[in-house]
């Protein structure tokens, strides 16, 4: 009887595990380039929502930027190459490392994003063009 139970336990544990399914594994931005971590990084969350038509100032980012689209079509501009690139809901990818570029809402719904970054502590995430 003590192995019918101990059968039925394994079962259920076995049938309770959580589902992984795999997103991204990269070693390189959208642009080709070798993500670099900084020693000892400081690790900053955000979600970020636009609405249709929203659209961000041209920047870069100096240091590994991650998103997560949850929601939406995000378009990503190159301002550098002038290449767009649309990344849609359930894309993961790790943005161009000091390479001027914008994202923008060009669908009539939101965008919702998950946004990850590794900054030295103190930094910005980011640096906005002059203009």
């Amino acid at each position: 009887m003590k192995a019918l139970f101990a059968l039925l336990a394994l079962t259920v544990a076995a049938s309770a595990a959580p589902v992984t399914t795999p997103v991204l594994n990269t070693r390189t931005t959208l642009t080709g380039q070798t993500i670099t971590v900084p020693a000892n990084p400081e690790v900053r969350v955000v979600t970020v929502v636009f609405q249709p038509g929203d659209r961000l100032p041209v920047h870069k980012h100096p240091y590994p930027h991650y998103v997560y689209v949850l929601e939406g079509t995000l378009t990503i501009t190159n301002v550098e190459t002038g290449k767009v690139t649309e990344m849609k809901q359930g894309s993961f990818f790790a943005e161009m490392i000091d390479t001027w570029h914008y994202g923008e809402n060009k669908t009539a719904a939101p965008i919702k994003l998950l946004v990850i970054d590794q900054v030295p502590p103190g930094t910005k995430t980011n640096v906005i063009l002059k203009g």
